[in-house]
């Protein structure tokens, strides 16, 4: 049986879902547009401008809870996956017609003009063309989040374990660890020696560990590369 590839959109769902204070969302958003700005700027037609901002002045009682997201559950599915949470000036990849077609929608409906788009995708979205498993955000406010479209094919299965070394330090070191044990226990007896002991599997354990570790590290320099925790909202390529 095939292995169904991983929806980030209801992973993420499931992160809010598992939070217990998710269930003050809506009294939360609905202080936050009480208090909104009236005479707050329109946002330009065109996404990809720079245009930073914190908030929108949506109609509370036209949103959608399941839409909602705060930025603690954007964060722990980008540090989970290996994602990355921009502005989408920062997106290089095609959108659909559908984005601007809810965009125009939810302006319609709210009698607002969005602004402060960001986009949650893996990192190469931010650099070249793909198809994996976008998903454009606007902000509420008080760093709250409105879900507005998903698009394109959804994230590899296994993405999350595969990505699961590079949440942290701790990880990545339990990591070459593990397969450095791994490798040792594929060496054959008697390789080294007629009587293989304790003594040589741990020698070899630790030849291990160095070569793998030193792969690692060679790799790491040179690539640029950083933590999950530390790239989710960087918009440096060398992370």
């Amino acid at each position: 049986m095939l292995v169904q590839r991983t929806n980030i959109q209801e992973q993420l769902f499931k992160t809010k879902q598992r939070d217990k204070a998710s269930n003050d969302i809506m009294q939360d958003v609905y202080r936050i547009l009480s208090t909104a700005d009236d005479s707050q700027e329109r946002i330009a037609q065109n996404i990809q401008r720079v245009l930073p901002t914190t908030s929108n002045n949506f109609d509370f009682e036209l949103l959608e809870t399941e839409s909602i997201y705060h930025i603690d559950h954007i964060k722990k599915i980008c540090i989970d996956y290996r994602l990355r949470f921009l502005d989408s000036h920062y997106f290089k990849g095609k959108m659909p017609h559908e984005v601007i077609s809810k965009i125009k929608n939810l302006e319609k409906e709210h009698h607002i003009e969005l602004k402060g788009f960001k986009i949650l995708a893996p990192s190469k979205l931010f650099k070249l063309d793909d198809r994996d498993d976008p998903i454009l955000f606007a902000p509420i406010g008080n760093d709250y989040y409105y879900l507005i479209h998903k698009w394109g094919r959804d994230l590899h299965p296994l993405r999350k374990i595969m990505m699961w070394p590079f949440k942290n330090m701790l990880n990545l070191v339990a990591t070459v660890v593990g397969l450095s044990y791994l490798v040792t226990l594929f060496v054959p007896n008697g390789l080294f020696s007629k009587n293989s002991t304790s003594f040589q599997f741990w020698v070899i354990f630790f030849f291990m560990f160095k070569c793998i570790a030193s792969i690692v590290i060679f790799y790491g320099f040179a690539k640029g590369k950083n933590f999950n925790t530390a790239i989710w909202n960087s918009r440096y390529l060398k992370s």
